[in-house]
């Protein structure tokens, strides 16, 4: 049988969390890392995530791989389509959540979406169009100075009617409380006033629930993974896939461990001070391989000495005055690529001296890492934490990956992804 649903994800980290929520909903799911080449094989899976690196590259870039990504997709006779992006909303003023969304419904002729990155799992919630993360605005967290797409907006109709042409509107949470028919209703009296997205309240996963079920017949969906827990059903009830508990079961995979950080999330930075206290330690600092190109190689070294003994971490995560303090040395376009070719390097030459098992929090970072290693598709396994499953590579050799966006985890995150990963 052919995929049933076609998945295109802004980012690598963001990609796996959505295919985590697949699997946890019985769908047989392979994440593909960048667009597809045309004669690419997959699997007989229900579910395919691709995973782009788009989410703050130049929209026109962004909208072209995206539609190659579509088109790819669509060859299968995939029936349903998922542009996912994160459950912050990360973005500009221009983009690439509206230019995205605005070039998938032209291509697919469709005239009406939604866009809901809400997951009540993790804390992100939507009220009356504002996204909340936990119990603060998104504006008064620490997005509002991420060193790429800053978020100072919650209103989420204000921040999507920006990016595109297109008239954005909200279904405020009421509308979905009432059931299923009044929430289709609401969809129908938005389309009459000339709306085409409709950003969705969403504060418990009930509502999630009804969501999936009152988009069952949409061509095109958009949001965050959370969305993606009222799917599965969907596809069971109309005989088009049979869900199975088996979804997430992958073969165990032996060798060194090693942890990347590159995330400046505070939750990272968590993560990286309770590892470090237990395992050693290599701070990478922009700045310093800007001027001494050669600390890879150290970095490599050092890593070499001690992973025999036990899982190591090399980071370059760091508080937001710090990072501050590095872009206005070396601006944050070169200090966020310096950080991301030498994460990539690193891994390519660990995972040669025998790195079997990597951890990686970032979806920049993770980008960078699977780029580096070549990696094509992951087989989707068990969640280690909200967002985050186990995954192990298609291709030899097998690597055992947990990629974390940066925001999620607990504290003992690193340590309990290498427990847990396959």
């Amino acid at each position: 049988m052919a995929p049933v649903l076609g998945c295109i994800a802004d980012d690598f980290t963001g990609a796996t969390d959505l295919a985590n929520m697949l699997v946890r909903g019985g769908l047989r799911t392979i994440q593909l890392l960048g667009v597809p080449k045309s004669d690419s094989h997959i699997p007989d899976v229900d579910a395919i995530v691709i995973a782009l690196k788009s989410r703050t590259i130049e929209p026109e870039i962004a909208i072209s791989q995206s539609l190659q990504s579509l088109e790819w997709l669509q060859k299968f006779g995939t029936q349903q389509f998922f542009f996912k992006y994160c459950s912050t909303f990360d973005s500009t003023d221009e983009g690439n959540i509206g230019p995205v969304t605005e070039a998938l419904m032209k291509a697919l002729d469709v005239d009406f979406t939604i866009a809901c990155p809400a997951f009540p799992e993790t804390g992100r919630t939507i009220f009356k169009g504002h996204l909340f993360v936990g119990d603060a605005l998104l504006s008064d967290t620490h997005m509002n100075s991420h060193p790429l797409t800053p978020m100072t907006e919650s209103n989420l109709v204000t921040v999507l009617n920006k990016q595109t042409t297109l008239n954005v509107g909200l279904v405020q949470y009421d509308k979905i409380e009432a059931g299923l028919e009044p929430l289709r209703n609401s969809f129908d009296a938005l389309k009459k006033t000339g709306v085409s997205i409709a950003i969705t309240d969403s504060i418990t996963d009930n509502h999630l629930y009804t969501l999936g079920e009152a988009i069952a017949d949409f061509k095109l969906i958009t949001g965050g993974s959370g969305i993606a827990i009222g799917l599965p059903n969907n596809y069971q009830n109309a005989n088009l896939v049979r869900l199975t508990k088996e979804a997430s079961k992958l073969e165990p995979v032996t060798g060194l461990s090693l942890v990347l950080a590159g995330s400046c999330s505070d939750a990272t930075l968590s993560q990286v001070e309770k590892f470090s206290k237990n395992n050693p330690s290599f701070k990478l600092d922009p700045v310093e391989l800007d001027l001494r190109p050669a600390i890879i190689e150290e970095a490599i070294e050092w890593a070499n000495l001690r992973m025999g003994q036990g899982p190591v971490l090399i980071y370059a995560s760091a508080a937001s005055n710090e990072v501050k303090s590095i872009q206005e040395k070396i601006g944050s376009e070169r200090a966020g690529s310096l950080i991301e070719n030498a994460m990539g390097s690193i891994a390519k030459a660990l995972v040669d001296s025998g790195v079997r098992r990597l951890v990686v929090a970032g979806g920049e970072t993770a980008g960078a890492v699977v780029g580096a290693l070549g990696i094509s598709s992951l087989q989707i396994g068990e969640q280690i934490d909200p967002g985050v499953p186990g995954t192990i590579t298609v291709e030899d050799p097998k690597i055992a990956l947990a990629l974390k966006s940066g925001n999620f985890g607990e504290v003992d995150f690193f340590q309990k992804a290498l427990d847990t990963m396959p």
